[in-house]
């Protein structure tokens, strides 16, 4: 996902984003991320269905670093690793908070909401790169999962926390934001696609899974 560095003026920053249990790496595994190419639309795996994590070892620790890394080098509000080709329920997120950013990473992660209240609002990718599109999503969230040591963690969150979650998720389930415009916006977004500089560029080189008892690209 795609958003200011800070809030927009009048934007405010979330009233609600807490975390339970650790959602960083420790110090020693945090060190030395990779910096990977990004998916583009359509890529085949953006449209995959990912496979659950299934150890959670070094080299999950080591696509946390990667995501990491890539999302700074992108300066974006969060990455799902099939952005970066490999097909693992994993995303990594740093959004603004009501008491500063709020970074870290979700493994396997389920979404609850507590109530149908929505939020509009706009909503990029990055993987559709320079796209910015009004899209309605709900505002409150809880996304249960685990960190990358298999530890249960939780975060609860609204406004832009609540966006990031919600479409980092999408991401894993093969889905992406445009698909959840409306009938008109769509269509304007797919002829921007269409009419990108970026748009029908090469993939770069597979990486596969990590998990590789689980792993699969689209």
């Amino acid at each position: 996902m795609t958003a200011p560095a800070e809030p927009q003026p009048g934007e405010a920053p979330p009233v609600r984003a807490e975390v339970t249990g650790s959602i960083e790496l420790a110090a020693a595994d945090a060190a030395g991320g990779q910096v990977r190419p990004l998916r583009l639309f359509g890529d085949p795996v953006l449209r995959t269905a990912c496979d659950p994590v299934a150890s959670f070892d070094a080299e999950l620790r080591r696509l946390v670093r990667d995501l990491t890394s890539t999302l700074a080098d992108e300066r974006g509000a969060g990455l799902a690793a099939p952005q970066i080709g490999v097909s693992a329920r994993v995303f990594v997120f740093d959004v603004p908070g009501p008491d500063g950013r709020v970074s870290g990473h979700l493994v396997n992660p389920g979404l609850d909401f507590p109530d149908d209240e929505e939020q509009d609002g706009a909503e990029g990718c990055l993987s559709i790169p320079g796209l910015y599109f009004d899209t309605k999503r709900r505002q409150n969230v809880a996304a249960k999962g685990f960190n990358a040591y298999g530890d249960p963690v939780q975060v609860v969150g609204n406004g832009m926390m609540s966006r990031c979650l919600q479409h980092e998720t999408d991401h894993l389930d093969g889905v992406l934001f445009v698909d959840r415009l409306d009938t008109e916006t769509r269509r304007a977004a797919m002829r921007a696609i269409r009419t990108a500089e970026w748009y029908g560029e090469p993939a770069p080189a597979v990486q596969l899974s990590p998990h590789h008892i689980h792993g699969r690209l689209g």
